[in-house]
């Protein structure tokens, strides 16, 4: 447990996340102090602070200043920081009346302080942070002195528009991170320069998956590489929804507006959304697929004998984004959605979500990724009584406490139509990506009219379930080229093996074993240019290439190949008929290792 001022200046004892919380709060005002020192001025007045948060990452302050900072001034800053962080500083929180606080940072040019001030109640106590000459305006918390911050590194400098706003001033944000320990840092750091060797965007070109290009911006362009990728993941989604008991379906990209009225797009989600007009009445291209999938719902009528009805879609769906925001396959404008929808009665809700974790439990785990979940509840912008959202939201919490699952809850953040269950995947570096959803719906189900004949005889309204898996093949393919480092199992690698004449006298024999391993479904080429093995060799450990073999004369003679995995320096000898068993385990179970 470790100490910290809270918010009212009381001291507490917390741990985890709300001390690195409270250290990066106090390493972002460290670094507004040593900003100050180096370039303010004898008076200060040549830096103005605007605002100097925690975040996930870390913590950063904008600034207004005339000299533009760079790269290099960070390491300057660091050491000033460094100099305030051995005076060991203790931090002292103090409050003034409204007037007071615009009276102080009036005196000190303090434009943005004043501005923050004013927008403050008339009656409002203003707190402030004091560490040695350095006071801010802050509410807190913080770390009981500078001394605590020992471990942290600056990150970068960004441009940052005055309260978001681009119509204001744009000021210097300045980013950096902080951890409790050094070795934590390091971890930290490590982690990044990972991230930065995995970059999908790089991966994805130099190994020719897919490419973005400025006639579609946030458009993805897929090429014969990344549409094998692509196509064996949804070849494996298809193989489990049919034994998990979906019916797949598929619904039209454009519909119209009474539609997305009736959904509640039109009013919730129009900002996101892609408008056409067909014959003059307004259409709109779909950013989801539920109401789709209940039109097919609703074209037959249903009995509770058919239920749970699951209905699967690959629907390739658009939703606007705006371009600042756009990063790869990440965050695109058009992409396929794994949906499912399915109908039930209220009493198969918690079974359907229980079956629907197994089917999660089941791909991640073929991918070795592990995940943590989250309930998101109701948001402001939500459609629904009261008493339908505590029903709803009951309901996955006890599927959830039944199911033994650790989940944390993330208030406010449901779909406008339902709470939801999200499920954050961690990949082979520590990071963690939200994919899978399941979201519970009554709503549309009522708006649209949805029925069922009960074993009374009488007509009911089911409840609906939206889930994804993938959650967009996209972004998938997009983590998993990082999770692999572009260096995928043999089932999805685009190219799996790849045979090395050493000379043209070894070039028909290769053929023909080539020929003979594309017969089997593997995929497989050649590389006969006339360079040397060494070379061609290295060529296939770039591409990523699952298992490289090198034919030659003993090679030809003997019917033994010297299969070299990817990563690995030394090759093992196997007969073409032992390897190709050896192959086609590795597909047919899809391991992840070689």
């Amino acid at each position: 447990m470790e100490k910290i001022i809270t918010k009212d200046g009381s001291i507490a004892e917390v741990e985890g996340a709300e001390y690195l919380h409270s250290l990066r709060h106090t390493a972002s005002h460290i670094m507004a102090q040593a900003i100050k020192h180096l370039y303010g001025g004898t008076d200060g007045r040549q830096v103005q602070l605007a605002i100097g948060p925690a975040i996930d990452t870390g913590f950063y302050y904008d600034i207004d200043m005339e000299r533009k900072l760079t790269d290099e001034d960070l390491a300057d800053i660091e050491r000033e920081m460094k100099n305030i962080v051995k005076q060991n500083l203790k931090l002292e929180r103090s409050v003034l009346s409204r007037a007071d606080a615009l009276k102080k940072f009036s005196d000190e040019g303090e434009i943005y302080k004043v501005e923050l001030i004013t927008d403050l109640p008339e009656d409002a106590e203003i707190s402030l942070f004091t560490q040695g000459d350095f006071t801010d305006l802050c509410a807190g918390p913080h770390v009981l002195s500078t001394g605590k911050v020992k471990a942290f590194k600056l990150m970068s400098i960004a441009g940052a528009y005055w309260r978001g706003d681009e119509k204001n001033k744009m000021l210097q944000r300045v980013y950096g991170t902080a951890f409790a320990t050094k070795d934590e840092l390091q971890n930290y750091l490590h982690m990044l320069e990972e991230a930065a060797r995995r970059d999908h965007r790089k991966l994805g070109k130099e190994l020719e998956i897919f490419s973005l290009h400025d006639e579609g911006p946030g458009f993805p362009f897929f090429h014969p590489n990344g549409m094998i990728i692509q196509d064996e993941l949804l070849s494996y989604w298809r193989e489990v929804h049919k034994r998990y008991g979906y019916q797949e379906i598929k619904t039209p990209i454009i519909l119209n507006r009474q539609l997305w009225e009736r959904s509640g797009h039109w009013d919730h989600y129009k900002e996101n959304m892609y408008f056409t007009k067909i014959d003059e009445l307004d259409y709109a291209v779909k950013p989801m697929n539920c109401p789709g999938s209940m039109l097919v719902y609703k074209s037959q009528p249903h009995s509770y004998r058919e239920l749970p009805l699951r209905l699967a879609e690959l629907g390739i769906v658009h939703r606007h984004e705006l371009s600042g925001a756009l990063h790869g396959l990440f965050r695109v404008r058009n992409f396929t959605q794994d949906d499912a929808h399915i109908y039930m009665t209220p009493e198969q809700i918690e079974g359907e979500i229980q079956k629907t974790i197994d089917l999660f439990d089941e791909v991640y785990k073929t991918f070795g990724l592990t995940y943590k979940a989250e309930l998101s509840t109701r948001p402001e912008n939500s459609m629904g009584s009261d008493e339908i959202w505590e029903t709803a939201t009951a309901a996955l919490k006890k599927a959830l406490d039944n199911r033994g699952l650790e989940y944390i809850i993330n208030e406010g953040d449901g779909a406008f139509y339902g709470p939801k269950i999200d499920f954050h995947l961690r990949d082979s570096i520590g990071r963690t990506w939200q994919c899978g959803t399941i979201q519970l719906d009554m709503m549309l189900p009522e708006k649209f009219e949805l029925e069922y004949t009960g074993e009374d005889g009488q007509k009911h309204r089911p409840i609906m379930v939206h889930r994804v898996v993938y959650g967009s093949i996209e972004r998938f393919i997009g983590i998993l080229i990082e999770n692999y480092a572009g260096a995928f199992p043999v089932w999805l690698a685009p190219l799996q093996i790849k045979i090395l004449p050493i000379n043209d006298s070894h070039a028909d024999f290769s053929h023909e074993l080539c020929k003979k391993f594309v017969g089997l479904g593997f995929r497989a080429e050649v590389d006969d240019r006339s360079e040397k093995t060494g070379k061609k060799i290295r060529d296939a450990q770039i591409k990523k290439v699952p298992y490289t073999i090198v034919i030659g004369d003993k090679e030809i003679e003997t019917g033994i190949l010297p299969v070299r995995k990817h990563g690995e320096k030394e090759s093992f000898d196997m007969s073409i008929y032992d390897f190709i068993s050896y192959v086609q385990n590795k597909i047919a179970t899809r391991e992840e290792k070689y």
